[in-house]
């Protein structure tokens, strides 16, 4: 039987619930085409089943914040999927914050495990910087989820060198996130 992984793509095309941008991209154009990329990657992978937040470029879900990142978890639930991996990408006023960080509602259970693995491999492909898996029992999309969730800042946007690798890279983080789930289940990469 496959495995369901829901893959959100964070934030919407534009107005409600856009995301950060920096040095001309948006973080909602990056996120789009990196779970492009994962999604493409696992529907090839007959072990696994996938759906999209956002199937489109265009696809906006909600009508305020709070809506949209209800319906995220709402269609993850509803599905219901085994794994929810949702696609970020961070900013912060200080230039020169920089990587990779994963996020989890909580330390020590499934979630965290697969987000120590997802990093790794991002990182291992990517080359960004190691900022570790966190704790952040606040978020939306992981304290509703009714399955293991991880939330991926994949770079800063505000960051010079980050940005190069989130606009060239995008199919390696993508590659990554894949990598990481499959260590995490201890599968062998397709050929």
């Amino acid at each position: 039987m496959a495995i369901n992984v829901f893959v959100d793509q964070g934030h919407n095309p534009s107005g409600i619930n856009a995301g950060a941008e920096g040095f001309g991209y948006r973080e909602q154009d990056i996120t789009y085409m990196v779970g492009r990329y994962l999604g493409d990657i696992l529907s090839n992978d007959s072990r696994f089943e996938v759906r999209l937040s956002r199937p489109t470029a265009e696809t906006s879900l909600g009508t305020s914040n709070a809506t949209s990142l209800m319906e995220r978890v709402n269609l993850a639930n509803e599905w219901p999927a085994d794994f929810f991996i949702s696609i970020h990408v961070n900013s912060n006023p200080n230039p020169d914050i920089n990587g990779t960080e994963v996020y989890v509602y909580e330390y020590d259970d499934v979630a965290s495990a697969l987000a120590e693995q997802i990093l790794l491999e991002i990182v291992r492909r990517t080359g960004m910087k190691n900022n570790s898996v966190r704790e952040n029992p606040s978020l939306y999309v992981l304290r509703r989820t009714q399955m293991p969730a991880v939330l991926v800042e994949l770079g800063y946007i505000s960051n010079s060198e980050d940005v190069q690798k989130l606009v060239n890279d995008q199919y390696q983080f993508a590659y990554g996130i894949y990598a990481g789930l499959l260590n995490f289940l201890e599968l062998p990469p397709i050929l």
